[in-house]
């Protein structure tokens, strides 16, 4: 049995996917920082008869990273799918005149250098299955930096660089890299924008393997 790895499960948007693929057969990882949240929400998708498992883990520290995606395929089976869709810190988010150098560590560590720990931990297993899916979760400040939005502006715009990259370079392994940009944020009363819809979406960016970007919705 494959699993669905999240990187940056919470109750809403990363519930909503986990049930989603969790309907198809796949079994679930959930990982964030806080275990107790995790144990949570596999508590919720078991209890709906889906096999589910957190796994703690912070997306800046690379050792923990890679150990909690090495336990999650031990115990439930090789990650087939992958979402990196951890929510940013709101101090990263400072207009570009406040902010400094040391301001964008946190940022580059959290999107560039976490996506890409998170993506070289599940490509070779991905190869040995044959398949395999990587899907990146943004908002639009990832393709139209907004200056009240640095940080996040800078390394979301890092992050799509790479996973446009990598969309390329593993094509012909038949492992795609699908980035979905959600312009307005969850929920908010678009239909398009509520959890369940975009687990759609995202499930329709895996089983239709076709472009890298697909928008929510138009951005004007």
């Amino acid at each position: 049995m494959s699993t669905f790895a999240i990187i940056g499960a919470g109750p809403n948007l990363g519930l909503a996917v986990a049930r989603r693929f969790a309907r198809e057969g796949f079994t679930v990882a959930l990982l964030a920082r806080n275990q107790a949240r995790l144990d949570d929400l596999a508590a919720v998708l078991r209890s709906e008869g889906h096999t589910a498992e957190g796994f703690a883990t912070d997306v800046r520290d690379t050792v923990s990273l890679q150990r909690a995606l090495d336990t999650a395929a031990e115990r439930l089976g090789p990650v087939e799918v992958l979402q990196y869709s951890p929510l940013p810190a709101k101090d990263f988010m400072r207009p570009v005149l406040e902010t400094t150098a040391a301001d964008l560590v946190g940022p580059v560590e959290f999107s560039i250098y976490g996506s890409v720990t998170a993506t070289r931990q599940v490509i070779p297993g991905m190869r040995a299955l044959g398949r395999g899916t990587i899907l990146f979760i943004n908002g639009s400040s990832a393709i139209r930096p907004r200056n009240e939005v640095t940080g996040t502006s800078i390394a979301f715009a890092g992050e799509s660089a790479y996973a446009q990259l990598l969309h390329d370079a593993l094509a012909a392994d038949d492992i795609h890299v699908g980035q979905l940009i959600i312009p307005l944020g969850i929920g908010g009363g678009d239909p398009a924008h509520e959890p369940t819809a975009l687990a759609d979406t995202l499930w329709g960016i895996h089983t239709d393997r076709g472009q890298f970007r697909t928008f929510v919705t138009p951005m004007e």
